[in-house]
């Protein structure tokens, strides 16, 4: 079938893709392989290298495809992650996203001085864009996977942080590079301002976007999630324009929002977890589409890549993960295997396009090692990442799941609202009676999920620890309902 590209060429190569890539999740799951493997390789299938179909090297508009998708990326990502777990981890998450890609950076340039023959600034240019995890590569591969919360938490706020650290150093040096006489001081005042006026800003927005989606009274309950994505697109736009990291600003905003008990949030959150994946789909094809396997297909090329990703998995992330955390909590094992699960993912091949845009000399062989490295990290680490936690002894307890459905009838024009609640080792209503419980009148639990079964409640029913509850109130009973069960509970 020869496609031509009319209108009607191009939706069926858009349904095409959407449909292949939804396959390759199942393909995925069932091989073990990270799901941004295949999508890549399914734009190296469509190129002009293989097949023919497609011929695309516009690296700008994979560029603006790429920080699109990481908005939507990180926006789902933070609002999927709750406080609870992300506090007690913050502060080695932080020095991981800050001290960690300095470490990773200096490492992998030290190697990519000698082993590329490159100048010392290309070198660090090299190291700066394969320097930080990938919030799509993290946050995909540890879903539905039992890590120990502590863990994946810290993994997850890492990987949610340090974009913007690579996406400043990788600027900082093209900019070196094209102008050597740059003051090394005005740039480090300039990464303070982007976080502090990103890390501000993040918040601040989070809690204005919060405010007006439970404020807002809109026609269609499909329209909130509309909104909130256009609160992301808008924090990241309106933060980079005032000179801020709207990266930081979208990952914080989310988890803000996150915290909040929102109107409609299931429509939320599902509608971003569909879109995130819709997202991921598009920018790794089109990254796909933006390599050229004959240029991979270099022996020259190949052992270089691969004696860089080697450096990268197994002596720089290491080195990393064990100097930012000496100062906290973490156990041998727990060490090991955040060193392992540093996964790099779109963030560096997005970052891969700057010098190619900038014009730099050695940009094309930047990008096609950057694309190698990747690779590489997503077929070993990746797929192995539930065979080390398992190794490691890190599986925790598996999460139940829930039935957010229960949520609709949460309606604006409804005095009802309906909280989910999970019963932790800590709650003092485990292993008591619902009876006992003493909730306040017009409250009801309505269903428990224990195990992933439904359990219909009475008042002899035993609660346990791990139960999901959803319990029905009048909405102006919610903070006393919150009071009784204790606000540290509740998940939405």
């Amino acid at each position: 079938m020869v496609i031509d590209y009319t209108i009607n060429g191009i939706i069926l190569i858009c349904g095409a893709f959407l449909l292949m890539g939804v396959l390759m999740t199942k393909i995925s799951a069932r091989a073990g392989v990270p799901s941004l493997v295949l999508f890549m390789i399914i734009g190296m299938i469509l190129g002009s290298d293989i097949s023919g179909l497609i011929y695309f090297s516009n690296a700008e508009v994979a560029q603006l495809v790429g920080v699109v998708a990481l908005i939507i990326i990180l926006f789902e990502g933070g609002l999927q992650t709750q406080w609870k777990n992300i506090r007690p981890v913050l502060g080695g998450s932080l020095v991981l996203a800050t001290l960690g890609v300095l470490i990773t950076t200096a490492v992998v340039a030290a190697a990519a001085y000698y082993v590329l023959g490159i100048s010392v600034l290309e070198a660090l240019l090299l190291g700066s864009i394969v320097g930080s995890t990938d919030a799509a590569a993290v946050f995909s591969v540890l879903a539905g996977q039992n890590i120990k919360g502590r863990i994946s938490s810290t993994l997850e706020a890492e990987s949610g942080t340090n974009d913007p650290m690579a996406m400043f150093l990788t600027i900082a040096f093209i900019q070196l590079i094209l102008t050597p006489d740059s003051s090394v001081f005005t740039m480090l005042g300039s990464f303070v301002l982007q976080m502090g006026v990103g890390g501000i800003l993040g918040v601040g927005l989070g809690l204005l976007a919060s405010w007006t989606i439970n404020r807002i009274k809109l026609n269609a309950s499909g329209l909130y999630a509309v909104l909130s994505v256009g609160f992301a697109i808008f924090i990241y736009s309106f933060t980079a324009i005032l000179g801020g990291s709207g990266l930081l600003a979208v990952y914080l905003a989310a988890l803000v929002i996150g915290t909040r008990d929102l109107t409609h949030s299931y429509s939320i959150i599902s509608f971003n977890e569909g879109l995130a994946w819709l997202m991921q789909i598009l920018m790794f094809v089109i990254l796909g589409l933006l390599v050229f396997p004959s240029q991979l297909a270099d022996w020259d090329l190949i052992w270089k890549g691969l004696v860089l990703s080697l450096v990268l998995i197994f002596i720089a992330r290491p080195i990393a993960v064990f100097a930012s955390t000496i100062f906290f909590d973490y156990s041998l094992n727990e060490k090991l295997f955040m060193s392992w699960a540093g996964l790099r993912g779109a963030v560096p091949i997005v970052l891969a396009t700057f010098p190619m845009l900038a014009g730099l000399e050695n940009s094309f062989l930047f990008f096609n090692v950057v694309f190698f490295i990747v690779l590489t990290s997503a077929l070993l680490q990746g797929s192995t990442i539930p065979f080390f936690a398992n190794k490691l002894k890190l599986n925790g307890r598996p999460s139940p799941k829930r039935i957010h459905s229960l949520e609709l009838v949460s309606m604006d024009k409804a005095n009802a609202e309906m909280l989910e609640v999970e019963l932790t080792s800590k709650s003092p209503f485990a292993g008591q009676l619902v009876q006992t419980i003493g909730l306040p009148k017009q409250t009801l639990i309505s269903a428990i999920i224990r195990s992933g079964r439904l359990v219909m409640p009475t008042g002899t029913t035993k609660l346990k620890v791990g139960d999901v509850l959803y319990v029905l109130t009048e909405k102006k009973q919610v903070s006393k309902v919150k009071m009784v069960l204790g606000e540290e509970d509740i998940v939405n």
